[in-house]
């Protein structure tokens, strides 16, 4: 059972590849997926593996403190001391007549966020979340629109200003987004073009508007391309937001008494505000998030 939780919020700064292994359509390596809305996530398997990875560079916690609190890679068997969960989708970039792009969300991925807010022990948003209709958005600021229509990728939304949005958005402003000054344009960014859109409008921009690159595999030999090695990535695009739960036991190694509370202390002192490379391709800086705990 777990004595100690917090939320964990990953805003991504480069493309992230979290693969899905398999492939059914045009795309031969797909990112992770929920089945049941279609919303990219990182698996709390591959967040845990890359926070492990991270810290076995740091001086102090390479063997033993690193297996007391992850739990060990063999030999000995006990549980790791701390857990993640699945990363859940919040807010997505799409292209956006004005101002490059907004961060859009839905009343399903701010209504799950807030529940796991709770369910942490955190607050909740703090503004009550309202469906919308499909072909309708909610704005922060009409500067976004013109003669009331909002426009995204190809499509045109009959724009509204609401004023429970504008709390959510300087909410996660204050909470969700990396602190410091290199962060300051995307923290006021997301108070004035966070957008809320239908469920069913948010599904499709983040089932068709993912980033999807083309690689060519080389031959050796020749230099050229290799026969049939055309083959395409997709990947989370840059400024996404999504939020996962960490969790916490008393250590059970029998090595040490650390408590819950002492085990996220340990890991937010190495994690929290800091850079992870999450997912596949870190070798041409695909990965690349922030971490923020909520306070």
């Amino acid at each position: 059972m777990y004595q100690a939780h917090t939320a964990l919020f990953f805003y991504a700064v480069s493309p992230v590849h979290m693969g899905a292994g398999t492939a059914f359509g045009l795309i031969d390596s797909p990112i992770q997926r929920e089945r049941h809305t279609g919303h990219p996530l990182f698996a709390g398997s591959g967040i845990k593996g890359a926070i492990r990875h991270r810290f076995a560079q740091l001086p102090g916690w390479k063997g033993d403190l690193l297996d007391r609190l992850f739990g060990p890679e063999g030999g000995e068997l006990y549980a790791g001391a701390v857990s993640f969960g699945d990363a859940q989708l919040v807010a997505f970039p799409v292209r956006s007549v004005k101002r490059g792009y907004v961060y859009a969300t839905s009343p399903l991925a701010l209504s799950r966020a807030s529940r796991m807010l709770e369910l942490l022990g955190k607050p909740k948003l703090p503004a009550p979340v309202k469906n919308i209709g499909e072909g309708v958005a909610n704005v922060c600021d009409t500067g976004l629109t013109t003669g009331g229509s909002l426009a995204l990728e190809a499509f045109e939304y009959t724009a509204s200003e609401s004023a429970e949005l504008k709390i959510i958005a300087a909410w996660l402003a204050d909470h969700a987004l990396p602190q410091g000054e290199a962060h300051a344009f995307f923290r006021d960014k997301i108070k004035t073009d966070l957008v809320l859109l239908s469920d069913e409008d948010f599904a499709y921009f983040v089932k068709n508007a993912t980033a999807v690159e083309s690689h060519v595999r080389i031959d050796d030999k020749t230099g050229t391309a290799s026969d049939g090695g055309l083959f395409y990535v997709e990947n989370l695009p840059p400024e996404s937001l999504l939020i996962a739960p960490l969790m916490a036991s008393a250590e059970r190694s029998g090595k040490g008494e650390t408590a819950a509370e002492a085990v996220v202390s340990h890991v937010l002192a190495n994690l929290d505000g800091q850079l992870l490379q999450v997912g596949g391709d870190a070798t041409t800086g695909r990965g690349q998030v922030v971490v923020t705990a909520v306070k």
